[in-house]
Formats: structure tokens, C-alpha cells, sequence
């Protein structure tokens, strides 16, 4: 019965260690490591860091926490303004548009995502790949007034309204899933061509922004994820890197498998991606790398588990975070840095309220299932807010 908790030589004198090379990662980059960060709340180890959409009579704006995960108190807060002209919502006379900002501001019980699956550990990377590593741009999709047309751009923390970049101003324009490059130097997203090949590009933050075709997409329904050094684009969901970079999870419409080794090129999952792949026995969504080995997924039954991403079989006890009766769901959005414990948001199914009065309900949990659910009570969180990352 499966046990479920609540919870080389050469002739020298210098040593071989000495004239052996540096090993080479088998991916053309090894995560993001690469990359200078500037030292600050947003990249300093076991800080967590949400996303929070805030809407008014004449003001719409992402502000972006970096929290103490101990005490769970705020230790800074860049804030984002949405320009008009920025697709945050979908609505009837207009392009509908397919961007992670549409999912973390415009999507209700009434207006669904853009995306096909809707599920907190699909929208966590998602959301997550709008912004740079240290969270000082944020990628969005500007409509024109004719209501098609569709620009990359990109917005600065801590400016207003009208401090926004517009990276092409051509009348053809069809760019969606706007996302950031990992040092915030380029967008990325997806376009159609003049004869209409699906294509995946990037503009540069910098210069005369000309458009630079990386490789072929889907179309838009899939969302762009950027990383390494230098930089790459997947398209596909879910996707997760894996602590050494050669790995990530991800998963897309008729490809097999749920983890996969990392490309030298930018493009969409395919087939041949597929027949690498591990996939992962029984996993409904990924939550997150509990280590280079193992990540942890929700399950067909509602708990959560830790597989290995080699065998794909599950390991350990099943963590439930509610009882099987309880009307509501919990899924997962970040594990921590050192894999013990993980963020989950528990809902009515559907809707994203935490209770009948629309309350949020975040609670912090260990991945082996030991203790007890902690609830994480702040202020300034509410049923919308989205847990990016737990460095």
C-alpha cells in the first residue's frame, strides 16, 4: 500500500588533475551561469520571488516581491507599468494574443488563458520568462490601434506609463509570446513571416532593434522560455532548467516524454527531441528540480511526488498538501534551491481564489512529506500573485 503524508597520462611531474583539461558540457551552455549578476534582494540565494498583477481606474502594473522565505517579510519590490497600448487582457473586437502578462493579468473565471493548459505549474515559467535574471525589464506585446497588429517591446522597473521600448513599428507586424533573454539585452517571441512561415525571432533592447530570425516555431500557442549563454529559445511548456543546464523538463502537443537534453538551436519540441526523452510516470506538472536528478510533480491523484529523470519512477512517500474530500486543488509552483521544500497554492478547481471568499491560500511544504504545511501569510499577496522563483 503506498504510504501518503500530509504533508588521462602524460609524462610530467605535474599531476594528472593539473593537465587534464576543463571538462566541456555536452549543451553549448551550462544554464545560466554565465551570466554577471548585479548583488541585490533579487539574486541573492534563499530569497523567493512572486508576481503580482495590480489594477486600477487609470493604472495597471506588475509589482515584482523578493521575500524572506523564513519570516516571510518583504525585502524589496520593483514595480512595472503596464502601458496602454500592452496586451495584459483579451477582449471581443481585438487580436486575441498569446503572452504570459495576458495570463498574469487578464485571466478570470470569464476569460480564460491564452494557453491550453492553465495549471500553476505551467503559468510559474511562463511568467517567469517575461523578466531578465535580476528582474529589472519586463517583455511585453504592444497592439496597435487597428487592434491586429503586434510589437515586441519591452517596460523598466520603476518607470511610468509612458517609459516603454517599441521594437518595430512595421504595419505587418504579428509578434507575440514577448519574452526576456536572460541578461535583458533582447526580446524574444514568436512571428509569422510575409508568406506566412512560422518563425521564432529576437530584437535587440539595443541599436536599431532589427529583427533576428532564430529558428522555426509552432505558431503561437506555445510560449517561449530563454536561457543560457549564449542565449536559446524552447518553445514549449512547462519548461524547467535543470541545476547543471544540459537538462530541462517540458512538454508540447504530441511530443513524447517529459524531460529533455538541452539544443544548440532555438525551436519548438519535435519529434526527434522525443525519442531521448524520459517520461515521467504519473506526472501531471512539474513543480520543480529537487536536485540534478530528481524534480517533483503533481500527480494524477493530486499529491505530489519525487521522480527520477532518469528512470522516470517515482521516489519516496506521495505528499499530500488536502484531503481527498475537500472540494479544492493544490498545485505547485517552486521548489527551493536545496530541494526540501516547495511552494503550492491551494483553490477551488478552475479559479484561482484560495476560498469562497476569493482569500489566497499559499502554503510552504516539504518535498519528503515530513512536518507540516506551513501557511504563508503576507499582505501583500493575494489570489493572483504567482511564486516565480526560490533561489
Amino acid at each position: 500500500m503506498l504510504t501518503v503524508l500530509c504533508v588521462q597520462g602524460c609524462g610530467s611531474s605535474a599531476s594528472d588533475d593539473e593537465k587534464r583539461p576543463e571538462p566541456v558540457p555536452s549543451a553549448p551552455y551550462w544554464g545560466n551561469r554565465g551570466y554577471a549578476l548585479p548583488d541585490g534582494p533579487f539574486t541573492r540565494e534563499d530569497t523567493v520571488v512572486t508576481a503580482t498583477c495590480n489594477m486600477g481606474a487609470r493604472y495597471a502594473g506588475v509589482d515584482v516581491q523578493a521575500w524572506d522565505p523564513e519570516r516571510w517579510e518583504l525585502l524589496d519590490t520593483r514595480n512595472f507599468f503596464i502601458p496602454v497600448d500592452a496586451a495584459f487582457t483579451n477582449y471581443p473586437g481585438v487580436q486575441a494574443v498569446h503572452s504570459p502578462l495576458v495570463e498574469l493579468c487578464g485571466v478570470t473565471p470569464d476569460s480564460p488563458s491564452p494557453y491550453a493548459v492553465d495549471d500553476l505549474e505551467y503559468v510559474t515559467p511562463r511568467v517567469r520568462a517575461l523578466f531578465d535574471l535580476a528582474y529589472t525589464r519586463m517583455a511585453v506585446v504592444l497592439r496597435d490601434a487597428d487592434g491586429r497588429t503586434t510589437h515586441a517591446g519591452y517596460v523598466e522597473s520603476g518607470g511610468n506609463a509612458d517609459d516603454f521600448v517599441r521594437l518595430s513599428d512595421a504595419e505587418s507586424d504579428d509578434e507575440q509570446n514577448a519574452v526576456m533573454a536572460p541578461d535583458g539585452r533582447s526580446v524574444w517571441f514568436t512571428y509569422f513571416t510575409a508568406d506566412g512561415e512560422r518563425r521564432i525571432g529576437s530584437r535587440s533592447t539595443e541599436g536599431d532593434h532589427r529583427l533576428s530570425d532564430q529558428g522555426p516555431a509552432t505558431g503561437h500557442d506555445l510560449p517561449l522560455t530563454v536561457s543560457g549563454k549564449p542565449p536559446h529559445a524552447v518553445q514549449a511548456d512547462m519548461v524547467r532548467l535543470a541545476p547543471d543546464g544540459r537538462r530541462f523538463t517540458a512538454t508540447a502537443p504530441k511530443i513524447y516524454g517529459h524531460v529533455f537534453r538541452t539544443r544548440a538551436s532555438s525551436g519548438p519540441l519535435n519529434a526527434a527531441s522525443g525519442r531521448t526523452a524520459t517520461l515521467l510516470n504519473g506526472c501531471l506538472g512539474v513543480v520543480g528540480w529537487v536536485d540534478g536528478e530528481r524534480v517533483l510533480c503533481r500527480t494524477q491523484s493530486g499529491s505530489f511526488r519525487t521522480v527520477n529523470t532518469r528512470s522516470g519512477r517515482a521516489e519516496g512517500n506521495a505528499v499530500a498538501v488536502i484531503r481527498e474530500d475537500d472540494g479544492r486543488v493544490a498545485e505547485g509552483m517552486v521548489v527551493s534551491a536545496d530541494g526540501e521544500r516547495f511552494i503550492v497554492s491551494v483553490h477551488l478547481p478552475n479559479d484561482r481564489s484560495g476560498g469562497p471568499l476569493g482569500l489566497d491560500d499559499f502554503r510552504v511544504v516539504s518535498t519528503s512529506g515530513e512536518g507540516v504545511a506551513v501557511p504563508i501569510s503576507a499582505d501583500l499577496l493575494t489570489d493572483g500573485t504567482v511564486f516565480l522563483e526560490w533561489r
